[in-house]
């Protein structure tokens, strides 16, 4: 049976049906789950939501629930390891040191594949756990840092922000610690074929000949034949491999496959891998603003993306990234500094700028959901000609 119960009454092991919010408005990818984690149920008494609906058919109804509760010898939250949560600045410092060793690591293994060498996978498996402890603090400072990467640099620094956007996608997601381990892998060794793609193709700054374009279109079969002459077995990776390119409606490439043809890996890693490499300055393009390629991929997601792992990527990055320029109604100019855990419209901000008086004004972090204040639009940075990497502390 379906019934609102006020959230107050919320247990576990009940199943909601239905939180009574747009996905957008509350903490979580999906709308309808069964509640078993504490510190889930935790988020929803603290996100705002009045009510929920329960479906007592597949779940714990208010009474039964109840009595579980009494039985248990220690409450829920005393059950679950706490996550070591530091704040974005504690986190910047480190997560520029990962990110050094990150490059080091990719260059070498990708120049090994570029020579024909034997690649060495084991050296990157202490690299994923480093990215993996860092993302475990605070994953907003390594998301935030993986934008900054130059031209000559974006196969190698790609890998890596693939990587990361795998591993905090998949924490969203509800994967466990070893998959985590799994997804990053495969992030990172996704484009591993393109160092089969000849460079003055690979770095071309005008519009690739069809003849060009079927030999890029071959990088991830030749990605998955260098990581199989390797010995590399691990399924994941190489599905991630062979079928980041893949799409929804079967328009992708290199099989064509499409639906239920794709895993929930190739469908994390063509979410990951567009949405990086539309933000990044290329030779032949500049980087979309990330505000703007979520808006721009939201609307492609109906053939190209899996609707669901879209949802759950939005929740990871915001509809407003950490380090998007916007303007509050109050005619203030912030950057967006940290997601809320309530509601993507209402980050953490750092105000700098008064768009009335065209003056900087004090820096003041503004927490939206706790504020009057709000989002009027996304702002491009280079037409106020702003470096907020500074303001970031990623610069």
């Amino acid at each position: 049976m379906i019934k609102t119960i006020p959230i107050r009454d919320l247990r576990l092991g009940m199943y909601i049906e239905s939180l009574g919010a747009g996905w957008m408005n509350h903490p979580f990818w999906r709308s309808s789950f069964r509640l078993e984690r504490a510190e889930d149920l935790k988020t929803l008494q603290q996100s705002g939501i009045q009510a929920v609906m329960i479906d007592t058919a597949k779940g714990l109804d208010v009474e039964a629930a109840a009595q579980a509760a009494a039985r248990q010898t220690a409450p829920p939250e005393a059950k679950v390891a706490p996550v070591r949560r530091v704040s974005y600045e504690e986190e910047i410092g480190r997560a520029k040191q990962v990110q050094a060793r990150a490059r080091r690591v990719v260059i070498n293994l990708f120049n090994q594949a570029r020579m024909g060498q034997a690649l060495d996978v084991q050296e990157v498996m202490p690299m994923v756990d480093e990215i993996y402890q860092s993302i475990d603090r605070n994953s907003d400072a390594l998301m935030n840092l993986m934008r900054l990467k130059s031209v000559d640099d974006y196969t190698y620094m790609h890998s890596v922000a693939v990587c990361v956007l795998m591993m905090s996608l998949g924490r969203r997601l509800g994967l466990d610690k070893s998959l985590l381990h799994q997804v990053g892998m495969a992030g990172l060794m996704h484009d591993v074929g393109k160092m089969g793609v000849p460079l003055e193709i690979l770095n071309k700054p005008g519009k690739l000949t069809d003849d060009e374009f079927t030999i890029v279109k071959s990088h991830p079969l030749q990605g998955w034949e260098i990581l199989r002459s390797a010995n590399v077995t691990d399924e994941i990776t190489l599905d991630v491999c062979l079928h980041h390119h893949e799409r929804m409606d079967g328009a992708g490439y290199p099989n064509k496959l499409a639906g239920d043809g794709l895993t929930l890996y190739a469908r994390m890693g063509a979410v990951c891998d567009v949405y990086d490499a539309v933000t990044s300055d290329r030779v032949y393009k500049k980087g979309w603003a990330p505000a703007e390629a979520i808006r721009r991929m939201a609307e492609w997601r109906d053939g190209h993306f899996d609707e669901t792992v879209f949802q759950a990527f939005v929740k990871t990055v915001g509809i407003y990234p950490v380090g998007s320029l916007v303007r509050l109604n109050s005619g203030r100019l912030a950057v967006v500094a940290e997601q809320s855990d309530g509601s993507l419209l209402k980050p953490k901000v750092k105000v700098f700028f008064s768009t009335k008086s065209q003056e900087p004004v004090r820096l003041e972090l503004i927490d939206l959901a706790r504020s009057q204040d709000g989002i009027k639009s996304p702002e491009d940075p280079a037409a106020w000609g702003f470096d907020l990497n500074k303001l970031m502390g990623v610069a």
